[in-house]
């Protein structure tokens, strides 16, 4: 009997394609890559040719040693890690390591983890594809060229520990440019002006939009006043009404740069997060009694096309669950970009008919929650669009215009499925052309102008794909990296540089400039997917960027500037009144004397709106909190390189007393105290003192009070948009407004 062979990348993926396939077939997993460029040099030669050189990834051995033993006492063995360049290049490098026990091996791949998928994939093997294989081989060397050669200039001429990345560093670029335009940014004001009116039985609220036929704009106080006086003797009158059907279309379905920025919006889930959720329902959820079952299809896309069968089973569910009227009548086709990629299908689920609610008791709470958002999209994407009735009423006063706005969904259409596009509705009070409103107040408020907004994780995604640089399987790494980097932090969802990783890129743009540059980086994307598609040699692709790259090396190398010595600034040392100096630190940049070690004074900074450098006075921050328990000096409030806050001796080194940080909040499920503590990503999150042997933890600040309503001990404090700042229970569905309380 002949007896086959299947690799896949994913344990995950064994449970599920076991059950479509008898017992001859055997699967395995390789748990990923098997072999890469060696980790302790370039690996690569530097003749012209970049051939590499291979090894077994450390710890990998005995995965390599099963597959060839495996390999040997089949007859046909298939090759199938995931449907992208990543995985042709896994599916070659096992290719590699087994084909001296058995060379009869072919490649299969499939978009879906399904019985029909699976065979279909079976009874169309190919070779492997060598173009493809090229195109990652390229991009690995082209990475490896850029890190190896770059990290350790930035180790001599900044600090240790410090990488530089062809994409990543146009990426902290990006962010780079935004923070420097935003100290550019000066403010200007301006002012509003809302008039509350009303007729015998209704009220309404209007804007001021014009003045004298122009866009109203008010600049200082002086002007406001003499509107508003102006607005006092005039009358209000309502003198047209204009009525626009508009129809709203749907999305298409998610690509991975849409999902990663929708589930950031959404859920503020990171990019990372978002794919290692997403590949978990590619590669299968247990569903019981079910087994183990995939939900959606590969998730490394930029590619919006969508099966037919897929189609045709979406349409059905639509016609017979939300009625004919909300199905087009047909299929609806949109467009992708062109690109390599477009091989994949869209991000969808496996089968339309899989609802979000059918499977909820199966999934963890954000699996639920990515899954739902992903079943939404596509139906909603098959649907007929949603038609809205916009009304706006012109209001004159004078020599001034006021409008009041509102929109009334007469179908909802897609918007029926869909909740990522909820429209909320605002009606406007039946009144008639000519009515004379009466003025009841005028609201004027000064305002400024704001600053261009800092990138989110969503928004960097949806720019560096606009730029084309990256691909969808690089976003999360790229800013994963960023913050491991410490050139990046992430507040309220907002993603800003270090000090350190402005100087990074200083370096770096001031010495690599082609490398730097974000067309150069766009064309060599486009270049790397030349040669997936066979029309572009991957040795001359190398060899020319080579030519330029190892020129700009050579001339960093000589006249880079080292800042191991200090950044310069403008300050003087308030004790010695020499230069201080900008360092980098374990722990972060702060300010130290030219003169040192004469002169040890230190201090903390920040930068102000315009970027200016403000001087935190170490001293003067310090926050004593109590004694020390243990020499009785000074018990200081300190941060963690993470952020966590913690207790410690001010008399350190001689003492080295420290504490966690307590809430006095008791644990509520044994006698402990909730203490603060961080991820390593420097995430806040409050847990047991009492860990390990009590595990209990929660994100959010919790709050010494029982729940009115079910008993729990503690309460959780916690804000959000609808609701502001709240108390809600951890176990039940009780809150309450902290304003109310």
């Amino acid at each position: 009997m002949s007896t086959y062979l299947i690799i896949v990348e994913s344990p995950t993926k064994i449970k599920t394609i076991k059950k479509f396939l008898s017992k001859e077939y055997k699967l395995e997993a390789s748990l990923g890559h098997i072999r890469d460029l060696p980790s302790k040099e370039l690996g690569v030669t530097e003749n012209g040719n970049f051939i590499p050189t291979y090894v077994i990834i450390p710890g990998k051995e005995k995965i390599v040693a099963k597959l060839q033993k495996i390999a040997s006492k089949v007859d046909t063995i298939y090759l199938a890690p995931d449907p992208d360049r990543e995985g042709e290049a896994i599916a070659w490098h096992i290719a590699e390591v087994i084909k001296e026990q058995n060379s009869n091996f072919s490649r299969i791949q499939f978009n879906e983890i399904t019985k029909s998928a699976v065979l279909a994939a079976l009874q169309n093997p190919r070779a492997l594809d060598e173009k493809l294989f090229n195109s990652q081989q390229a991009r690995r060397i082209l990475d490896r060229l850029v890190g190896y050669k770059i990290s350790p200039i930035l180790w001599q001429k900044v600090k240790r520990g410090l990488s530089a990345g062809r994409v990543q560093s146009v990426a902290l670029r990006l962010l780079v440019e935004k923070e420097r335009e935003r100290y550019r940014f000066k403010p200007e004001e301006y002012w509003i002006f809302k008039a509350a009116l009303q007729t015998e039985d209704t009220s309404l609220e209007a804007n001021l939009t014009k003045i004298k036929n122009k866009k109203a704009k008010i600049t200082n106080a002086d002007q406001a006043k003499k509107v508003e006086k102006y607005l006092q003797s005039q009358n209000f009158i309502l003198t047209s009404i204009e009525q626009k059907e508009q129809k709203k279309q749907p999305k298409p379905p998610f690509i991975t740069s849409t999902l990663q920025q929708e589930a950031n919006i959404r859920f503020n889930f990171t990019a990372a997060r978002t794919m290692r959720i997403a590949q978990s329902l590619y590669e299968g959820i247990e569903m019981g009694e079910k087994g183990t079952v995939a939900l959606i299809t590969y998730m490394r896309t930029d590619s919006v096309r969508v099966a037919k069968q897929a189609q045709d089973s979406a349409r059905k569910w639509i016609k017979e669950n939300l009625g004919p009227e909300f199905c087009p009548l047909k299929p609806k086709q949109y467009k992708s970009k062109s690109s390599a990629q477009d091989a994949h299908e869209a991000i969808r689920p496996v089968d339309p008919l899989i609802t979000p609610e059918t499977v909820k008791s199966y999934l963890p709470a954000d699996h639920f929650k990515l899954y739902k958002l992903i079943w939404e999209r596509f139906m909603a994407s098959q649907m007929v669009p949603a038609i809205i009735l916009s009304t706006t009423f012109n209001i004159e006063a004078g020599y001034t215009l006021w409008q009041t706005k509102g929109e009334q969904i007469k179908f909802p259409g897609f918007l029926k499925i869909y909740s990522g596009n909820q429209l909320k509705e605002t009606f406007l009070p039946d009144i008639s052309q000519g009515t004379y409103l009466e003025l009841k107040g005028i609201h004027s408020e000064q305002k400024f102008t704001q600053p261009p907004s800092r990138y989110s994780e969503a928004t960097l995604v949806k720019k560096m794909e606009e730029l084309g640089i990256g691909r969808p399987s690089t976003y999360a790494t790229i800013i994963s990296t960023l913050l491991d980097r410490k050139y990046i932090y992430q507040e309220n969802k907002q993603l800003i540089p270090t000090e350190l990783g402005m100087a990074v890129c200083d370096l770096l743009v001031e010495h690599f400039p082609i490398l730097l540059d974000v067309n150069f980086t766009a064309q060599m994307e486009q270049e790397l997917d030349l040669i997936a598609l066979g029309q572009k040699d991957w040795q001359k692709v190398l060899r020319d960027f080579a030519q330029q790259f190892y020129s700009s090396l050579k001339q960093a190398q000589a006249n880079m500037p080292s800042l191991k010595a200090g950044g310069t600034t403008s300050l003087k040392c308030p004790e010695c009144k020499a230069q201080l100096l900008i360092k980098f630190g374990k722990h972060g940049a702060f300010l130290a004397c030219s003169q040192y070690p004469d002169c040890k004074y230190t201090t903390n900074f920040s930068r102000d709106e315009n970027g200016q450098i403000i001087i935190v006075n170490s001293q003067e921050a310090k926050k004593v909190v109590g004694t020390c328990p243990k020499c009785n000096g000074e018990l200081v409030e300190k941060k963690t390189r993470t952020g966590a806050r913690f207790l410690a001796c001010s008399n350190y080194p001689k003492c080295n007393y420290t504490a966690s940080y307590s809430t006095k909040v008791p644990c509520p499920k044994c006698n402990g105290e909730l203490v603060e503590k961080s991820t390593k990503r420097g995430k806040i999150f409050y847990a047991c003192s009492n860990y390990p042997q009590c595990k209990f933890a929660t994100w959010y600040y919790p709050i010494d009070q029982q729940c009115p309503q079910c008993g729990t001990k503690i309460m959780l404090k916690k804000k959000s948009k609808a609701r502001g700042e709240y108390i809600a229970c951890p176990e039940c569905n009780y809150w309450e407004s902290i304003n109310e309380s």
